[in-house]
């Protein structure tokens, strides 16, 4: 089988599940990434001949991209504000959205010629703490999670990226494993926020293969990891430190006024798609 040939059929393939453009967007990284054959590749040497190995390697690949398995998942990294991350089914892919949060915390932490303590909640892959500890190195960050093989995954990725975060594995919604908690000048988080009513209408690629501890929260109660953050906040955030939070858009309103019945300053940010994804704010006292 030819470059050509099999490049034609996994795009052909992919087109079923995908559209156009995204089937040829996965298909080029699959290539690329997978088999070290580039776009350029593809117009000079289309017509070589693949090794059985490198063929299998893709049809593998294929077989998994049409159980809707993520191309991130497929590949076995993403990348996050120019970092390059280990992600498996472990933690959730790092989303553009985040990244957003991100670049509002750099913003703010450059700012700052105090050196900050940071806490953030929610490990996940360590995309928010490395990428932050990568770009404001003279901050302290720790970082927790309820899920074991997420701080696994977390701290190899700060092995990668050579940065130095102190995971914790804790459940934060148990306020007696806050006691290990120090006191901190910034809180992040990017929790659980998506009501498990919503399941049904998200994309299969997220809901059968990334992990729902880290995307759903109950009906009943979507605020649940807010009101422990706030909780949280009046225990181990310091007089004028800050709270950087990511949102369903949903309830960035709600949010925002579960902080601002405290006393708190609070700012609502829009992401790049106009919804109401971020809520940051301040405590006064």
């Amino acid at each position: 089988m030819t470059i050509k040939e099999l490049y034609r059929h996994f795009l052909s393939e992919l087109k079923k599940i995908y559209s156009e453009n995204e089937a040829a967007h996965i298909t080029n990284m699959i290539f690329t990434e997978m088999a070290n054959i580039s776009r350029s590749t593809l117009l000079i040497a289309s017509d070589d001949i693949m090794d059985s190995s490198t063929i299998e390697l893709l049809l593998n690949a294929l077989g998994d991209l049409m159980k809707n398995k993520p191309v991130q998942y497929v590949l076995g990294f993403s990348w996050f504000y120019h970092l390059k991350f280990i992600v498996n089914t472990d933690v959730l892919i790092p989303r553009p959205e985040t990244e957003e949060l991100v670049e509002q915390i750099i913003g703010y932490l450059k700012l700052e010629s105090r050196k900050k303590n940071i806490l953030e909640i929610g490990s996940g892959s360590g995309c928010i703490p490395i990428a932050i500890k990568k770009n404001v190195p003279h901050c302290d960050i720790t970082s927790i999670d309820k899920s074991e093989k997420a701080i696994q995954t977390a701290t190899l990725n700060a092995a990668e990226n050579q940065t130095a975060i102190t995971f914790l594995n804790i459940d934060f919604l148990d306020e007696l494993r806050w006691e290990s908690l120090a006191q901190y000048d910034l809180i992040v988080s990017n929790p659980p926020y998506i009501p498990a009513i919503e399941l049904d209408q998200m994309e299969h690629n997220v809901t059968k293969h990334e992990p729902h501890l880290a995307l759903f929260v109950p009906n009943d109660d979507p605020l649940i990891f807010y009101k422990a953050i706030l909780n949280c906040c009046e225990k181990h955030l310091r007089i004028n430190g800050k709270v950087f939070m990511e949102t369903h858009e949903n309830y960035a309103n709600d949010v925002a006024n579960l902080f601002a019945e405290k006393g708190y300053q609070v700012e609502i940010k829009k992401d790049i798609f106009d919804k109401n994804r971020m809520v940051l704010a301040s405590r006064c006292h």
